[in-house]
């Protein structure tokens, strides 16, 4: 299914919008007494959403003791036993790229501060997929019916949705994969802490293609800056799942949306017609 961009005129127009859909979903689940499930990158893409939407809850004035956020992954330290064998295990959440510490600086703090005492996402709400037993997430999450709305962002360089790396199967589920080279040189602006690229991890937990576009009940990809100017190239003439841009998932998702701001766009128009 082709997916036409909706342009906005830059990241904070973008997130602003994207940030009352979603609190309109948050009070409806509410409303019907059931929990309201989001999965969220880390990263810069959705960071214009996730502050707009700390302020349409205390707006609001939304509780959030029915809300989920599932991130979609998080580094991973690998240790060698020996031939063939490895030990994996998720990385300090204190550290400044720990995807599930993002979650909880960038994502819960902010929404429970404006959300009010006792009103907030509860710690056992904010998930991330363990590399000791990864397919448990995808059970995990079919076991709340499945994701309500799922924030998504491409690579910049290689089109990965998460850490999924070029050539993911389209019936992947969440595992622990090896970084791509662009993937991992992606992630240095991502996250400018990293001080080169030695110091970004090889291994990563991820959710797989197959989970994304299974467990999802609708999705919205958003790309915007003219760094994005060549994934919204790729995503806006997609028409499935291209292994080569594992992005374009999106595409084949129940519902689906493509958000981009004008210079995103503008960039993708200079590389080709659209």
């Amino acid at each position: 299914m082709r997916v036409s961009p909706i342009v906005f005129p830059d990241p904070e127009v973008l997130g602003r919008k994207l940030a009352a859909e979603i609190a309109a979903e948050i009070e409806e689940a509410a409303r019907a007494g059931r929990t309201y499930v989001l999965g969220c990158p880390g990263g810069r893409s959705a960071a214009s959403t996730y502050r707009a939407l700390a302020d349409e809850v205390a707006a609001r004035g939304l509780g959030l003791g029915h809300l989920v956020v599932v991130m979609m992954d998080e580094y991973v330290e690998v240790t060698s036993l020996g031939p063939g064998t490895r030990e994996y295990r998720v990385i300090d959440p204190d550290l400044p790229h720990s995807c599930l510490g993002f979650g909880r600086r960038e994502i819960v703090e902010p929404l429970n501060a404006a959300a009010g005492p006792g009103r907030g996402v509860g710690s056992e709400r904010l998930w991330a997929p363990d590399p000791t037993d990864p397919e448990a997430y995808d059970r995990r999450i079919a076991d709340l019916g499945g994701i309500d709305l799922f924030l998504l962002a491409s690579g910049a360089g290689d089109g990965h949705i998460a850490f999924n790396p070029a050539g993911s199967a389209v019936d992947s589920r969440t595992r622990v994969v090896a970084l791509g080279e662009q993937t991992r040189t992606d992630n240095l602006a991502t996250f400018p802490t990293f001080g080169g690229l030695a110091d970004v991890p090889r291994y990563g937990v991820t959710v797989g293609i197959d989970t994304i576009r299974a467990q999802s009940r609708r999705v919205v990809m958003v790309a915007h800056g003219r760094d994005k100017g060549r994934a919204v190239q790729r995503l806006a003439r997609a028409r499935g799942y291209e292994a080569d841009w594992p992005a374009t998932v999106f595409a084949d998702c129940v519902r689906p949306r493509l958000y981009v701001d004008e210079a995103a766009m503008s960039a993708a128009a200079a590389l080709t017609s659209l």
